[in-house]
């Protein structure tokens, strides 16, 4: 009996940690800012050449494994007045490709934006979804000059709701069992019983 007793410490510290990780995720795990420079794009806004969107060169790919996370990314940036930043399917590269400085022929009004675009003031927060992302910017309306601006990423991570769900119904089984290999119900319900 005292054997059982050892081992159903095993099973209690095992829920112990799926409950942890359980509030670890409710309370989501913040990751470290990142601070990028990024040139703003001029918008003359008129005939000699309107406002053209710049582009990243290379696709942001987000893994299949992504289903199980809720990953929250936070992109802020410096200079709302002069510029907007924004996230579109890596597909809009096709027909927009942009040129060796990152320009594309394509205006705004040609592009699905996941997240982010010229309505957007200066932040916007996008929870990452498995795919072929690009980001794109461009300037407001006016912006005749070429400017530098910094860009604020930070990102949250939390766990699935799913998983969260599972891993609480697992842990709170796992906890339960271990009270019941310690202090089995049945000794218990005897002496009450026999009292």
């Amino acid at each position: 009996m005292k054997m059982v007793r050892v081992l159903g410490v095993l099973p209690g510290f095992v829920g112990f940690v799926c409950l942890i990780m359980v509030i670890s995720s409710l309370n989501g795990i913040g990751l470290p800012e990142s601070r990028e420079k990024a040139s703003t794009v001029p918008c003359l806004d008129d005939d000699s050449g309107g406002c053209p969107v710049g582009m990243t060169g290379n696709d942001f790919y987000v893994p299949w494994g992504f289903k199980l996370l809720d990953v929250e990314v936070t992109i802020e940036w410096d200079e709302p007045g002069k510029a907007w930043i924004g996230v579109v399917d890596a597909e809009f590269a096709e027909e927009c490709p942009p040129d060796p400085n990152g320009l594309t022929t394509c205006e705004a009004d040609r592009f699905e934006f996941e997240a982010g675009g010229p309505d957007v003031e200066n932040s916007f927060t996008y929870s990452l979804e498995p795919g072929d992302y690009r980001f794109t910017s461009g300037g407001r309306s006016g912006v005749s000059n070429v400017d530098v601006q910094t860009v604020t990423i930070s990102s949250t991570i939390h766990m699935a709701t799913a998983g969260e769900i599972l891993l609480g119904i697992v842990g709170i089984l796992l906890m339960i069992g271990a009270v019941e290999m310690i202090y089995p119900i049945k000794l218990f319900w005897k002496k009450f019983v026999d009292a």
